[in-house]
């Protein structure tokens, strides 16, 4: 009897602590997509600092690991830009690109979190370049 006590405590002690971690791994994730969006836009930088213009939205985002092939070609272009191939957002959907961005600015890049599309609120929401 006294087993199966201790079995139930273990398994309720072991049930809080998943949940507990659950909302970290969704933070966490969250952390990492604003990270890795500023650190696209520090590339994205480089790149219009060299090349005296940001990629097109056709470019994209792989304009920072590859020499662009389509018009217009970047003459000064000096990467790659970035560590590694642009990968998808924590969440596995591509981040999107925009040129020129949003508010006036020459560029935003945006993603749209655990639901993959527009909308959303919480975990779902969508992060951007743009935004706190």
């Amino acid at each position: 009897m006294e087993v199966l006590i201790v079995i139930a405590i273990i398994l309720i002690l072991t049930s809080a602590v998943g949940f507990m971690a659950f909302r970290y791994v969704e933070k966490a994730r969250r952390v990492a997509a604003r990270n890795q969006i500023e650190t696209l836009s520090l590339a994205l930088n480089a790149y219009a600092l060299d090349c005296t213009r940001y990629p097109t939205k056709e470019q994209g985002l792989d304009a920072l690991w590859v020499k662009p092939v389509l018009e217009p070609l970047p003459e000064g272009w000096n990467g790659p830009y970035v560590n590694k191939r642009i990968s998808a957002d924590p969440w596995g959907h591509l981040y999107e690109y925009s040129v020129p961005g949003p508010n006036n600015l020459p560029f935003g890049i945006r993603s749209f979190g655990a639901w993959g599309r527009e909308g959303g609120e919480g975990n779902d929401e969508a992060i951007s370049s743009w935004e706190d």
